[in-house]
């Protein structure tokens, strides 16, 4: 059993309104704070990729009793559809018959997200600026600057869900052996939009995730419920084709012409919206311990954040919190042995998440237009629906399992491995779906 405790959320975004509802579930009093404004009530920033929702974050919000009300503001995704220049455009299924991940506009979900939990009675207190944290005593001190009168606000336990960069891990950084990196990637991206037809209905195939490989680059779109689809430029800072040479609305034509040909025109405001819209970079953060004692604890990408390449942050973030609710219930109020075990626990998974996330850009911008791999995959999805048992493809296992990100990170390795001396097959491309290559697979699966 747990005894009702008095619970700060630093962070109104999708990480902190499930936690809150997970909380006031179990009969805590919450109170979420935020430095921004309400979402609810102004418009979107223009800066947004699409979620991915996968197995993961729907068994996070089945355990908070709202998947059904996410559901309806979903569009499943069976596929990804690739747009390679000069070639028609050809689909990869993700997973088995029926198998999906789901695309929802960020800013509809977290809307949604705060109207669930505030009616289930957690108080959202926004454009409150968290300026300092007592770790020791739990307190909480916000102000409208940092050197104005502060309010303060006593709590039995905190949480850090205010993201990459974090005020209440800013504050953990300064204890003794807390560990702390951050990576940017060489890559930024900027939101663009392609409109609805004027029926209303997609230009695009709906349930399919649509990318234009481009090698260094690339360009992706995702389906929203009003038809229209959030469109997201992945693109160097630096150097020949990248951000800073695409320094004119003329430029910025002259590059769609060349690299986007099939779609340039049926981007809304192409021109006006690459520069009105911000470039924003891609941040990966690890550190480490994520708690102190008993009585703060970070969550989401606040304690680990990763680039959104494998369109796993949310999903990892809603883990976090499906892992904490178990838990609790094992551990009631030994808050201590919660988060010790919580740490533990999901510290690994977050780590290999982020590396899968790295290697997926490699695979959806270059990767996914070469013949080569396009043939390895098609050998795992063959061998893989003949023995199940043996073989799940890291994606499926990462994307429709809830096993560890570790277990898939290491057990993909294992497969690569395989792969890649089954690639140096002589004549695999005639004899890719015959028994003795399925032999040969066994075989090294076996280490015989």
């Amino acid at each position: 059993m747990q005894h009702s405790k008095n619970i700060a959320i630093v962070g109104t975004g999708l990480v902190g309104s499930l936690l809150a509802l997970h909380l006031r579930k179990k009969g805590h009093n919450i109170t979420v704070f935020d430095r921004r404004p309400d979402v609810r009530t102004v418009e979107f920033s223009g800066r947004s990729i699409n979620l991915a929702m996968s197995n993961r974050g729907w068994k996070a919000l089945r355990e908070a009793g709202i998947e059904e009300k996410v559901r309806e503001l979903a569009i499943p995704l069976y596929q990804r559809a690739m747009h390679v220049n000069n070639s028609p455009v050809y689909f990869q299924k993700y997973g088995q018959e029926g198998e999906a991940i789901y695309s929802i506009s960020r800013g509809v979900l977290n809307r949604k997200m705060i109207d669930l939990a505030e009616a289930a009675g957690a108080e959202f207190r926004f454009e409150e600026k968290v300026w300092d944290v007592d770790l020791a005593e739990a307190k909480l001190y916000t102000g409208e600057s940092e050197k104005g009168n502060w309010q303060e606000y006593n709590f039995d336990l905190i949480f850090g869900a205010d993201g990459a960069f974090s005020r209440v891990r800013h504050k953990m950084q300064r204890q003794s052996r807390f560990n702390y990196s951050q990576h940017f990637v060489d890559v930024g991206y900027k939101e663009l939009r392609i409109a609805a037809n004027a029926d209303g209905s997609h230009k695009l195939d709906k349930n399919s995730f649509h990318i234009w490989p481009r090698g260094r680059f690339m360009l992706i779109a995702m389906p929203n419920l009003d038809g229209s689809f959030t469109c997201t430029l992945f693109l160097p800072f630096e150097g020949e084709h990248s951000f800073e040479t695409i320094s004119s609305e003329a430029k910025a034509e002259k590059f769609f012409s060349e690299f986007f040909p099939d779609i340039k025109d049926e981007i809304y405001n192409l021109t006006s919206d690459f520069f009105k819209n911000p470039t924003s970079a891609l941040v990966t953060v690890k550190c480490f311990p994520w708690t102190y004692y008993d009585k703060i604890a970070l969550v989401g990408d606040a304690a680990h954040a990763v680039v959104p390449f494998y369109g796993q942050g949310m999903n990892a973030g809603f883990e976090d919190i499906s892992e904490l609710s178990r838990l609790e219930t094992e551990f009631g109020d030994d808050w201590e042995q919660i988060f010790a075990n919580y740490q533990a626990l999901r510290k690994p998974n977050a780590d290999a998440i982020a590396e899968l996330s790295h290697r997926n850009f490699l695979e959806m911008s270059s990767k996914t237009a070469d013949q080569k791999f396009l043939l390895r995959k098609k050998i795992e999805k063959h061998f893989a629906e003949k023995h199940p048992e043996s073989w799940l493809p890291v994606y499926s296992r990462v994307t429709f399992s809830e096993s560890p990100y570790a277990e898939a990170l290491e057990l993909g390795d294992k497969q690569a491995a395989i792969m890649d001396k089954v690639m140096k097959l002589p004549g695999i491309e005639e004899k890719w779906n015959t028994a003795e290559v399925e032999q040969e697979i066994l075989k090294l699966l076996s280490g015989s």
